[in-house]
């Protein structure tokens, strides 16, 4: 199942690049004021199809929400960001994804996460360990201990930062800070190139699902700073509180 969803993903991202080298890129704004773009919606529609042929779980994607009182049933279901990063897209940087999920109960069980201008996918497994795919080879990724001893790097968001990242920084000593778009922040932490990301301020369940999964596997953990627990998934709200997504070494709470 995990290489058919990489497939997938990789059959987005290729949508997604058609337009994205198009001399135009044209947006539209939603209700939130978040922009969507005519690749957020191509990579819906062909993730979506081609998850409903291939399997028998629902698909609850950012660009068709779906009603709680529909998926409140749910035992299992595919939960999507067919973009996960629009401004990243218009502003042609590169960090954009596209993200899948299995979502088991409220937890993710099976996540990828594709960039497209890369050529790379990582992807995970709940319990069976987490991998990074580029041009046909797999790399098992972990990090339990790859920057141990090292200064630590916090991951803070191009587009969607605030002041409370520096505060949290600086109460922690943390002296490196790394700007990056989308599902890359907790990619490169699964990864051991980041220790610690804090979000303080809104994401919505299908901007963390995949990714989540994909740290999770690779020795990390996503706690939400309200519950001190992991994420969990198919609430009636989905979006989610704020988190610290860390090594699993560390340790960090908010506030403090």
């Amino acid at each position: 199942m995990r290489s058919s969803l990489i497939d997938i993903a990789c059959e987005a991202g290729r949508a997604i690049l058609k337009i994205y080298d198009q001399s135009e890129i044209h947006s539209t704004q939603k209700d939130d004021e978040s922009p969507l773009t005519d690749a957020d919606m191509a990579s819906h529609h062909l993730i979506s199809k081609q998850l409903q042929d291939a399997f028998p779980f629902p698909v609850f994607s950012e660009e068709d929400p779906v009603d709680f009182e529909v998926r409140k049933n749910w035992d299992a279901f595919w939960l999507v960001d067919p973009l996960d990063g629009t401004k990243n897209f218009i502003a042609r940087d590169g960090e954009f994804t596209v993200n899948i999920a299995l979502i088991s109960g409220t937890e993710p069980v099976l996540g990828v996460v594709h960039i497209p201008v890369q050529g790379v996918t990582y992807s995970a497994v709940k319990d069976g360990g987490a991998w990074k795919t580029d041009d046909n080879c797999e790399v098992k990724i972990s990090n339990t201990s790859a920057r141990q001893g090292a200064e630590l790097v916090c991951a803070v968001s191009s587009f969607h930062n605030t002041p409370e990242s520096q505060t949290f920084c600086d109460h922690y000593g943390i002296k490196h800070m790394r700007k990056l778009g989308s599902s890359l922040k907790l990619c490169k932490l699964a990864e051991g190139e980041i220790d610690v990301y804090p979000r303080f301020n809104g994401t919505k369940e299908w901007d963390t699902a995949a990714s989540q999964c994909i740290i999770e596997a690779a020795g990390c953990k996503i706690i939400d700073i309200e519950t001190g627990k992991a994420l969990v998934y198919n609430k009636e709200d989905y979006r989610n509180n704020y988190f610290i997504a860390f090594r699993q070494d560390l340790d960090f709470t908010w506030p403090v």
